[in-house]
């Protein structure tokens, strides 16, 4: 498709990952748009991820830009403050991805190429032809039971609710009411998809294979599992009230 596609990727000491996944990206991203352009949403990294992702803005103008923030505020609104930046700047559709190659750059064509005929494309990692590699059975249990958990609570017809590949037409973002959003985590990416489908676009799933980090540490933890448990019905009541 043409048009502005912008890539937001949240990062928090992702100095082994950043500077690989967002040449891969460009190079990716402008199979499909005439303006690609990666959003690097920094929350003061220790360890000079922010530093690096300047630099890239620096070798790359107009295609790389770099937001920093003050601290580690969480995954949700560091979206959130990524998803405001690009419509600002006139973005036709705008993507999320994990920063840490667990999500394939060679996907975004795929995600970019569904988005001509769907609202919301979700990376799916829990429908034919997709899945993951690479995680214990534990993990494998916690998310796929989180997804299909939510999937009941909110009746949503959706394989994969707790995934953070996604990608939005800006007429999406417009219209969820994003300041309103409070979730992290798991729960963020649920209550994005619900918001989505409760106001009538037409939501899509493409298979993608979900690969553990390569280098660095896991941002996961029982917290964000645990604000999914209780979000989701609150969702819910949110909805029918």
């Amino acid at each position: 498709m043409s048009g502005a596609a912008w890539l937001i990727l949240p990062t928090y000491n992702e100095a082994e990952n950043v500077e690989a996944l967002v040449t891969s990206a460009l190079v990716q991203l402008a199979k499909e748009s005439d303006a690609p352009r990666v959003l690097v949403v920094d929350d003061n990294s220790p360890d000079g991820t922010g530093e690096i992702a300047d630099r890239l803005a620096a070798e790359h103008p107009g295609r790389v830009e770099v937001l920093h923030r003050p601290g580690k505020g969480g995954l949700g609104p560091a979206y959130l403050a990524g998803f405001a930046r690009a419509l600002d700047a006139g973005a036709d559709v705008v993507l999320e991805m994990d920063a840490d190659f667990s999500h394939d750059p060679t996907d975004l064509p795929r995600m970019l190429e569904a988005a001509r005929a769907a609202d919301l494309v979700i990376g799916s990692r829990y429908m034919p032809g997709g899945g993951v590699r690479d995680w214990g059975l534990i993990r494998r249990a916690v998310s796929r039971g989180g997804s299909r958990y939510a999937q009941a609570v909110l009746r949503l017809p959706v394989r994969d609710l707790t995934g953070g590949f996604k990608c939005f037409r800006r007429e999406v973002l417009e219209a969820i009411d994003l300041q309103t959003v409070a979730s992290e985590g798991y729960a963020f990416q649920v209550e994005l998809t619900h918001r989505v489908v409760l106001a009538g676009f037409r939501v899509v799933e493409i298979p993608i294979i979900f690969r553990d980090r390569r280098v660095g540490a896991s941002k996961m933890s029982w917290r964000i599992a645990v604000e999914a448990a209780w979000r989701v019905p609150r969702m819910r009541r949110d909805h029918e009230a």
